[in-house]
């Protein structure tokens, strides 16, 4: 006789003291590579697995199944929803015995893309996309959730008009005794005062969700990225010589945003591009101790936004 056909085993031998079905058992924050594309080197990434346990008396799950279900999950070629929508079948059919109908995936982890300089050729660096995925199955219908951060730069209307009228009051008061003001005089008085007042910015962040649907082809993660940059028109920067920071100013200087205006900007494109979305967005105010959050959702929604 093995060692191991002697050991106990609690989880089916024994019954639950107080009789009650559980939503959701599992683990979380566990360490795992994952491959975002076919031959694509490994990322780090944490998962959380779990599986309903409807059974009032069932003492508990076997949690050493979904570990290497997940193991084995992450050999595979590339992380795809019919992937994800295979593992999670699994999970479910893994706990058969424990009258299991639904099982649930949450994988976290960051998308290093290269980005370009704004105007200098060749010059690029990496940014870093923080990625929640979130998968449930529930008897055979998938849901698939996917969440991303997007980084930003977001200048205030309110406090561009302040400085403008600064300037114009200050310069209207340096040439209040000319009758007409010599080109040169105006441009040297622009070039010593116009940072007389600046207005504030802010690095924002926007927190974007979309439905995906499980029989996709693959995580349009780059698309939902690029997308929003798009809409917002300041995505931080990586690397930037002198001419890139004076685009950048250009930028935020085209692109004034409340947080009001940067939710609906980005709702607006993510609705016309994906369907279904949520938006949250914060702006990490440089004038207040505070910060402005702004959130929308379209009416088909079905996560909390707040």
């Amino acid at each position: 006789m093995s060692l191991t056909s002697t050991l106990p085993d609690v989880a089916r031998e024994q019954r639950a003291t107080i009789a009650l079905p559980l939503e959701w058992v599992g683990m979380s924050g566990i360490a795992l590579p994952l491959h975002l594309q076919e031959g694509a080197a490994p990322i780090p990434a944490s998962a959380e697995v779990a599986v309903d346990l409807p059974d009032p008396q069932a003492k508990g799950i076997h949690m050493s199944r979904l570990y290497l279900l997940l193991e084995q999950f992450t050999a595979r070629a590339a992380l795809t929803p019919p992937v994800i929508h295979a593992l999670l079948r699994q999970m479910r059919e893994s706990h058969a015995d424990c009258h299991s109908r639904g099982a649930a995936l949450r994988l976290d982890f960051s998308l290093l893309q290269q980005r370009p300089a704004l105007v200098t050729p060749g010059l690029t660096g990496w940014k870093s996309y923080p990625v929640s995925l979130a998968a449930e199955l529930h008897d055979e219908q998938v849901q698939l959730s996917l969440r991303v951060r997007v980084a930003y730069s977001s200048t205030c209307p309110c406090s561009a008009a302040l400085s403008r009228k600064a300037l114009q009051d200050a310069f209207a008061s340096h040439f209040a005794a000319s009758p007409a003001i010599p080109r040169e005089a105006a441009l040297d008085w622009l070039a010593r005062h116009a940072s007389l007042a600046t207005p504030h910015s802010q690095r924002s962040e926007a927190e974007l969700s979309i439905n995906v649907a499980p029989d996709s082809a693959e995580l349009p993660l780059p698309a939902l990225i690029d997308t929003a940059e798009a809409a917002l028109g300041t995505a931080v920067q990586t690397a930037v010589r002198r001419a890139d920071e004076q685009a950048f100013a250009l930028a935020n200087g085209a692109n004034l945003m409340y947080v009001e205006d940067a939710a609906r900007r980005l709702r607006q494109a993510l609705e016309a591009a994906f369907g279904n979305c949520a938006v949250r967005v914060s702006h990490y105010e440089s004038l207040h101790a505070h910060d402005a959050v702004a959130a929308t959702a379209s009416p088909g929604w079905r996560e909390q936004i707040r």
